[in-house]
């Protein structure tokens, strides 16, 4: 009787642990991300990638509410305040506009610029080093930029002299990217014709202004109204026979001749770090904003040839990417 009394005794006390043990389970947190973007590009990939490296996995501990703009800025407000009403924990946003759209639509929310250009100078931060409120992440500027990309056109093409710059003076950040330009010109021995650009119907516009203008090279800026039009930009250099150099490497892709930029899927990658320090503690005023330290040279061989360029041998030995 005492063995029965035993046994029945160890089988109830067992069965009557086993909810409590249920019941001290952790359960896994499931963070909710929004994204923020213009469309999905191989570098917004990148950053899904490096969340799964570091421990976050759609479906188990991470869902991700991407919205996208479509190229189309004045769409991101909407887009942002519905992001803010999902309550999402954190929210990543590429490019200026739609960083401020964030930041108008919340400010207790952590916002990470997967990129930004001068955040430091146009308010979305306080500064580089201390952003404070409740935004940090990458930056795509870097001082010598402008600079660097004069000079390839020159080392590829010696006898321009002329280079048109399509940028669109309605961007809270373009005037200042062309004030830049404009400074170290003269070092390079060029001279810069803006070609102005605010909407999609001014295209023809600037095109018939850079050919009566004589530029003998095309400078874009990568902004969602140049990138969303890129083949159109493209197909125009290759008829007017115009050496180009890109802010974006799709550029050079859909036929442009070189594109010389930050990696926007390194800048994306450490922006899925930053969001990693943040859900776990962090506070994005503490976290300083990060400059790109990877850069990237494509050249589009095809396109140079068409051209009757002859790239220098130093450069393509240069080039992180050569298309032929």
């Amino acid at each position: 009787m005492r063995r029965r009394t035993f046994i029945a005794l160890l089988v109830g006390g067992a069965a009557a642990a086993w909810p409590l043990a249920g019941e001290t389970q952790p359960t896994e947190k499931i963070h909710r991300i929004g994204f923020l973007g213009s469309v999905p590009t191989p570098p917004w990939e990148a950053f899904r990638q490096s969340l799964r490296e570091l421990g976050y996995i759609e479906g188990r501990n991470v869902v991700l509410e991407p919205r996208w703009s479509e190229a189309i800025t004045d769409r991101f407000p909407a887009l942002a305040i519905e992001l803010a009403r999902l309550k999402v924990d954190i929210i990543v946003a590429s490019g200026t506009q739609a960083v401020r759209a964030a930041m108008q639509a919340t400010d207790t929310i952590p916002i990470v610029m997967a990129v930004s250009a001068h955040p430091e100078k146009i308010g979305l931060v306080r500064s580089l080093a201390r952003p404070g409120g409740n935004v940090t992440g990458m930056s795509n500027i870097a001082p010598e930029l402008g600079a660097k990309r004069l000079e390839l056109l020159k080392e590829i093409t010696p006898t321009v002299s002329r280079v048109a710059v399509l940028f669109n003076p309605a961007s809270p950040v373009e005037p200042l990217g062309l004030r830049e330009i404009l400074a170290v010109a003269p070092a390079a021995g060029v001279t810069i014709q803006p070609a102005e650009v605010r909407n999609p119907d001014e295209f023809p516009t600037a095109f018939a202004a850079v050919v009566s203008g004589r530029a003998d090279a095309l400078l874009v800026f990568g902004n969602p109204l140049n990138f969303a039009n890129r083949q159109l930009i493209v197909d125009f250099a290759a008829r007017s026979r115009l050496p180009g150099i890109y802010e974006e490497r799709l550029f050079v892709q859909m036929g442009g001749l070189m594109s010389y930029a930050p990696s926007f899927i390194d800048l994306f990658r450490r922006a899925a770090t930053l969001v990693d320090k943040i859900l776990k503690g962090a506070k994005p005023a503490d976290l300083p904003v990060e400059q790109p330290t990877k850069f990237e040279l494509v050249i589009n061989l095809k396109t140079a040839k068409a051209l009757g360029i002859e790239i220098p041998q130093s450069i393509l030995l240069r080039a992180d990417e050569v298309i032929e």
